[in-house]
């Protein structure tokens, strides 16, 4: 319960009333709410203030561009409505107060970059958890503790969401948490009040490019986690040219690489020195300002190396034991629909993977790669009503990393998808060798009737996703489910 005035100070005609949560959905507003009408990306939400009075809110939070009205109040049916001036930027702040914030009751680590962020927060939740600790996750697969992870619907939710969310865990139990912050949120001041242990920077690509317009106000936007945010430890990939600049202004950053060679100039450093791939995963040896070791992975992929290099850096550098993470490395499983490797006796193996830029496709097709005896084919489709200018830079990628490729539908949404099918084909020098089917379902069991038991199948786009958009209706539909029934329909006993 959260009384107004402990909000807001002793606001003019601010009674002092309970609120119980924080609302910015009017459909959502309960009895006993704060509505906080916000104007919005794309809805204004001052216009829904009437409903969310109809509907119980005890008190209403409204933007102002006016700084002149900041923390005036009037009062409708009853009840207050109190004008606050740039209420986007001071909400995560806000919502702090209203839970107690508490991100400072856990540890908190924050992860930015185009690629591997959901794999780093959930291994940094995986290996905590197995050194005994009760750890959450929030982001794009969803959030809650580790194996109780519920859906969401974007990869750093709202300022409130996160306060709120992070509130939840601590009620939980949780003493960990790992969160990915998506460089919307960081330009949204989503995560502006919380208090960081550590922030990562994994990488940047082309990705988001429809919301931010340019790389260079991408990369500011990430650059904000490490210069406007407050963390303790910066963990740093050096393997980035991104990352590289950054390390240069930040001398007491961490720098990881997964560069035999890499020469390190800060205090605080990680590097593998030599790396073996086999079907059952890497060998990775590794020097490091904190001693040296060798960890077994288990995860498909160079990318994975660097990314457990980053999580193995984070978890030094917040005083972990390097024995026992060596120790505990080998039981990491990594993430649902990440580089995820399902294979039956005499079949192909498939490999499962979210990748859905051209970066993510080239460094997925590269990995299986790296795995593969045999032939590789690669399965995917671009989504519609989305970056058109990346479809046919998924083709190139596809044609030059693969040696079969088959493109498919990928949640075509509102688009036609015959239509995104010829934007991806312009993207061929030879369209000609490159077969085309609709249905996803029947591309993955071509894929796998014609694939040699040497070869791998890669199956890219969705991930952990379980269903397709076709024109604004969710059909259920999963990659993973689609395999294991190939698989046990053509079990052959050898």
């Amino acid at each position: 319960m959260r009384r107004l005035t402990a909000l807001l100070g002793q606001v003019e005609l601010a009674p002092n009333i309970e609120l119980t949560e924080m609302i910015l959905d009017s459909r959502a507003v309960k009895q006993g709410c704060l509505f906080v009408a916000l104007q919005g990306h794309q809805v204004d939400g001052r216009q829904y203030i009437p409903q969310a009075i109809a509907k119980g809110a005890s008190a209403v939070l409204a933007e102002t561009e006016d700084a002149q009205q900041h923390l005036s109040t009037k009062i409708e049916q009853g009840v207050p409505i109190i004008s606050f001036y740039q209420l986007g930027s001071h909400l995560s702040a806000l919502a702090g107060l209203f839970y107690d914030n508490p991100s400072h009751k856990l540890t908190l680590v924050g992860v930015t970059g185009t690629n591997g962020k959901t794999t780093i927060s959930q291994l940094l939740a995986q290996w905590t958890t197995l050194l005994g600790h009760r750890s959450a996750v929030m982001g794009t697969i969803g959030n809650g503790l580790l194996g109780q992870v519920k859906e969401a619907t974007n990869t750093t939710g709202s300022a409130v969401e996160v306060q709120a969310s992070l509130a939840d865990f601590v009620t939980r139990g949780a003493d960990f948490a790992a969160i990915e912050v998506s460089s919307h949120g960081l330009v949204q001041h989503r995560v502006e009040a919380l208090a960081f242990d550590v922030a990562i920077f994994t990488n940047l690509s082309r990705d988001h490019l429809d919301y931010h317009q340019s790389m260079e106000n991408y990369a500011l936007a990430k650059k904000r986690l490490f210069t406007e945010l407050n963390s303790r430890h910066q963990i740093i990939n050096a393997d980035d040219s991104v990352g590289q600049t950054w390390l240069q202004e930040q001398p007491n950053a961490v720098a990881v690489s997964c560069q035999t060679d890499f020469q390190p100039h800060q205090a605080h450093w990680l590097k593998a020195t030599a790396i073996q791939f086999s079907q059952k995963g890497a060998r990775i040896q590794f020097e490091s300002s904190w001693g040296k070791g060798e960890l077994h992975s288990a995860l498909i992929g160079q990318f994975n190396v660097s990314n457990l290099l980053l999580v193995f850096a984070t978890l030094l550098s917040l005083g972990y034991d390097i024995e026992k993470l060596m120790k505990t490395v080998p039981q990491l499983t990594g993430v649902c629909g990440r580089m995820e490797r399902l294979s039956a006796s005499n079949q192909p193996t498939a490999i499962v993977d979210y990748a859905h830029t051209p970066d993510a496709l080239e460094k997925a097709l590269q990995a299986a790669r790296l795995h593969c005896q045999g032939k590789l084919w690669c399965v995917f489709g671009c989504g519609g009503d989305r970056d058109r200018g990346k479809r046919p830079l998924m083709a190139k990628i596809a044609e030059q990393f693969a040696d079969h490729v088959i493109v498919t539908d990928d949640n075509p949404r509102t688009e036609s998808a015959a239509q995104i099918v010829q934007d991806i084909l312009a993207g061929f020098e030879h369209p000609q060798h490159v077969e085309v089917c609709h249905a996803r379902d029947q591309a993955i069991i071509q894929a796998l009737q014609k694939a040699d038991s040497d070869d791998v199948v890669l199956i890219a786009g969705k991930g952990h996703e379980d269903y397709q958009i076709i024109g604004t209706q969710k059909q259920h539909f999963s990659d993973q489910e689609t395999v294991q029934q190939y698989f046990k329909v053509n079990h052959h006993h050898a």
